[in-house]
């Protein structure tokens, strides 16, 4: 059963909601009304009841946004049972919710922004949507605008694995009052002028072990043949049989984008000259690790902040900390 607030809304308003309905299956052919009918159940209707709850004066507005938002996501097959990103549905359900009093003066942005960083988010392998959803929620009751909810949405991607994010994020974090910005990091009571300084200068901040990445396509990987590396700026670009790719990574994930035989080829495959190779034993400055690969194929590849080994043994790619 739907929350009283909920059927009252759609009974009062029967015609309108079946018109818009009835707009949305010639625009959608293939709308499944029954998984629709599931999506209202399952994702509208504990956002309605909890801008009942915080708002009613506003529940009607909220409830239509909510209503129409909830056609086009289905219609597009991204919400509901059969949704092609079973993510969205617990964002709408479990996430949503807690920002009711946004939700009750700007339905459309708050549910827009939460669909679009669940689609995006879902879809980046590596990433973390749960660790995202849940971290955004516990900071729900210091967030006050639609500007602090994109930044600390953002922040909270990144953090959970959407490397790329990272400038942004630091960007937008900035944009934060410092305490929320902090709590956005779990760094209550640190200052945030410091912690921002720290995360500009060193990616790896607090993951010293760095992060292997990529396996075989044959088993879910990325790489058909074990990657070749060379390093650029921000990230490696990569080269495996005849497609080339960007990996960019941190402390916080490893994201793989497309990139040009032309980039790898500018690319720069250069090392830093505290980086050496002894067989098998790598030395970095002072610190000296033995890699678990046959000496004598080992490549390494270094920015500024990174290194990046790899073997025609593995398909995987072993990234350290150069700091």
């Amino acid at each position: 059963m739907i929350s009283p607030a909920f059927a009252s809304i759609l009974a009062s308003g029967r015609a309108q909601f079946n018109g818009r309905a009835a707009e949305a299956r010639r625009r959608f052919p293939s709308l499944d009304m029954a998984a629709f009918g599931a999506f209202l159940h399952d994702g509208v209707d504990p956002l309605v009841a909890a801008v009942a709850a915080a708002a009613p004066e506003r529940v009607g507005g909220a409830t239509l946004a909510a209503y129409d938002m909830a056609l086009e996501l289905v219609g597009h097959g991204l919400a509901g049972p059969a949704a092609k990103n079973p993510f969205l549905n617990i964002v709408w359900r479990e996430l949503a919710p807690q920002f009711s009093p946004l939700l009750a003066t700007a339905p459309v942005e708050v549910l827009g922004m939460l669909s679009n960083a669940a689609i995006h988010i879902g879809g980046v392998a590596g990433a973390r949507p749960a660790q995202w959803q849940r971290e955004l929620a516990a900071l729900a009751a210091q967030i006050a605008t639609l500007a602090q909810l994109r930044a600390v949405g953002q922040v909270l991607a990144w953090r959970a694995g959407v490397a790329h994010f990272r400038q942004g994020a630091l960007a937008a974090a900035d944009t934060l009052p410092p305490a929320l910005a902090l709590a956005a990091f779990g760094e209550p009571g640190a200052q945030w002028s410091q912690v921002h300084a720290q995360l500009q200068e060193n990616p790896w901040r607090g993951n010293a072990e760095g992060r292997e990445f990529g396996s075989f396509t044959g088993l879910g990987g990325d790489f058909g043949t074990p990657p070749q590396v060379r390093a650029t700026k921000d990230g490696f670009v990569v080269r495996s049989a005849e497609r080339h790719y960007l990996l960019v990574a941190d402390a916080y994930g490893a994201v793989l984008h497309s990139a040009t035989a032309q980039e790898f080829e500018q690319a720069n495959a250069g090392l830093p000259v505290d980086v050496r190779l002894d067989g098998a034993t790598l030395q970095i400055g002072a610190r000296r690790i033995a890699l678990d690969l046959p000496a004598g194929d080992i490549a390494l590849a270094a920015n500024a902040h990174t290194l990046a080994i790899t073997s025609p043994w593995t398909h995987a790619i072993r990234l350290l900390p150069l700091a």
